[in-house]
């Protein structure tokens, strides 16, 4: 074989070569921004997730800590008046009967709710809607990673160029994180 033979087809084989390379590099990068990208939905769809469990749940836990508390309330009405008769009685007979209606009522009121509970249950309300928020607010810190991890990576000069050689630039845009709405910067003021 000639010199000059050897040397072009070495010149080949490193051009072959170096672009079998670049082709295997460059869809590494597009495939790795494609399952960044991926990871990035995903993130979000759990931001919608918790907002969903947050709508789903919370509407259900007012409502039967609101019924709780109004069982609760029709008991110590009916106490309280019976109670109020005792007060009034002017008689033994009026201060028996008196006392039959609280025993009444007290018994009809713990067959119907065995135990007062409704602060147990207003407590409760209260720990269920600090885990939901608690959770919706992990869900979006952890979007808002995965959008820094993905962003960094489609940035990159090389990767940014990589993309662009493989049409995937206008695929892979810079994204946004979660961001709160301009009045979320203000306290809630609670109101009874």
């Amino acid at each position: 074989m000639s010199k000059g033979l050897l040397i072009t087809l070495v010149v080949i084989g490193v051009v072959v070569i170096s672009v079998f390379g670049f082709i295997s590099w460059g869809s590494g990068v597009y495939d790795n921004a494609v399952k960044l990208q991926e990871d990035v939905n995903a993130q979000w769809g759990d931001v919608q997730a918790a907002y969903q469990r947050r709508a789903d749940l919370v509407p259900n836990l007012v409502a039967t800590v609101k019924g709780a508390a109004e069982n609760e309330k029709g008991i110590l009405v009916e106490v309280t008046q019976a109670r109020a008769g005792i007060v009034n009685a002017k008689t033994p007979e009026d201060l028996e009967i008196a006392g039959r209606k609280i025993n009444t009522a007290i018994n009809l009121a713990f067959e119907a709710y065995p135990q007062i509970r409704s602060t147990e249950n207003f407590q409760d309300l209260q720990s269920q809607l600090e885990g939901t928020e608690n959770r919706i607010n992990v869900a979006r810190q952890r979007f808002n990673e995965s959008i820094k991890g993905y962003n960094t990576f489609i940035r990159g000069f090389w990767k940014k160029m990589a993309l662009g050689w493989f049409g995937g630039d206008e695929d892979f845009s810079i994204r946004k994180g979660f961001e709160a709405s301009q009045s979320a910067q203000d306290a809630p003021q609670v109101k009874f």
